[in-house]
């Protein structure tokens, strides 16, 4: 069998740390699925605009091998079968993602809440239907072991984290989320500071960070303020390989 992509998916979320490990769990960002011009899926497109949501299979195309037993993300002391998973990992790199359909523009199809990558080849596209897809009594199998944390944005970071949304950095808040819900102060599965100052932990993202602190007794997490990794040095330097200090320095000046 060989299968040849339909299309190319877009997005913000370029870094595999960027994206959400299901798309229930990205919030609002969105992305477009571009299909390649020549192949009559205008045709192919039609009334798929009356569902509200779709499915999306694509490859995962920054994969060239499978693990038989994969360490899920938020279970770093056990692991589990590939199957048993939605693990990139598999023996055929196919993925699966259900997502909200906002509007197909000619060969463009609009969506939001998605877990891919850009760059990600479309394989196939397929209505979302209620009767057949949901299963509310469906058991979580291992999943059904998780304890999650809330997280939670003091006012400050909410400010802030949508400041940084409107300027086009959508990955930000769904990657505090998504690890921050799990053992949140587990040095082994982040990338974690301490604040000496207040006794804060602050996890890193790329080049920004979010301090945080951990209520036990509720099992909440507070984001409480995000601010800038570079040093005020490093800032207007010349070195810019993320190509975002022009971001951070506006960040830091709207801060003050």
């Amino acid at each position: 069998m060989q299968f040849n992509p339909i299309g190319i998916f877009h997005c913000q979320e370029k870094y595999p740390y960027d994206t959400a490990r299901q798309g229930i769990l990205a919030g609002a960002n969105i992305g477009v699925v571009e299909l390649f011009p020549g192949k009559n899926f205008e045709q192919a497109l039609r009334d798929l605009d009356s569902f509200t949501h779709i499915w999306i299979l694509f490859a995962f195309h920054l994969n060239a091998h499978w693990k038989p037993m994969i360490t899920p993300p938020r279970h770093r002391k056990r692991k589990v079968g590939v199957f048993a998973s939605r693990a990139p990992y598999r023996p055929n790199p196919i993925g699966l993602s259900c997502v909200e359909l906002l509007e197909i523009k000619g060969l463009s199809i609009y969506v939001r809440g998605h877990d891919l990558l850009d760059n990600s080849p479309v394989l196939d596209l397929k209505p979302y239907l209620r009767y057949a897809d949901c299963h509310p009594d469906a058991g979580d199998g291992w999943l059904g072991e998780e304890d999650l944390y809330q997280v939670l944005f003091e006012p400050v970071a909410e400010q802030q984290l949508a400041w940084l949304e409107q300027q086009g950095l959508t990955c930000l808040r769904p990657f505090l989320i998504n690890q921050l819900q799990f053992e949140p102060a587990d040095t082994k599965r982040h990338r974690l500071l301490h604040n000496e100052e207040h006794s804060n932990l602050v996890l890193a993202y790329r080049t920004w960070r979010a301090e945080f602190q951990i209520d036990e007794s509720c099992r909440r997490v507070r984001v409480s303020k995000v601010f800038s990794g570079y040093s005020e040095e490093e800032l207007h330097d010349d070195n810019d390989p993320y190509q975002d200090k022009a971001l951070h320095r506006a960040f830091t000046e709207k801060a003050h």
